[in-house]
């Protein structure tokens, strides 16, 4: 059985999507983009604002599934430009700290979303 998530505490999708699936003791969160819930506008201040936005965003999701950041076990990173990188990396290590982090990838794409700079994707168990 699988359940959809759904919290205000996250953007809500811009499509066809949920914002995150509960299933089979897991929980998978769709990419995230480093929008403010409030207000749908990119956090200001660069690639550090949103990939602050975007694991928030994440957390929200996954808190509605009733898992949470320790939780997680993969993450997938989208980053429009991969200069990015060490930016990006520290902000994560905020999250997830130095010990105990998910498996994770991280990959330059072409385009976001919205023109954003950076999308995290979450898998957790609950």
């Amino acid at each position: 059985m699988k359940n959809i998530i759904s919290t205000k505490d996250a953007p809500a999708a811009i499509g066809p999507y949920s914002q995150g699936i509960a299933a089979g003791g897991m929980v998978f969160t769709s990419g995230q983009l480093g929008l403010d819930p409030a207000t749908g506008d990119f956090a200001p201040g660069g690639i550090e604002a949103q990939t602050r936005q975007s694991l928030t965003n994440v957390k929200a999701v996954l808190e509605a599934a009733g898992a949470d950041l320790g939780k997680v076990v993969k993450t997938t990173v989208f980053l429009k430009d991969m200069n990015d990188f060490a930016a990006m990396n520290k902000v994560y290590a905020e999250f997830f700290g130095e010990g105990g982090c998910p498996a994770r990838s991280a990959v330059e794409v072409a385009r976001l979303p919205k023109g954003g700079l950076v999308e995290i994707e979450a898998i957790a168990v609950k």
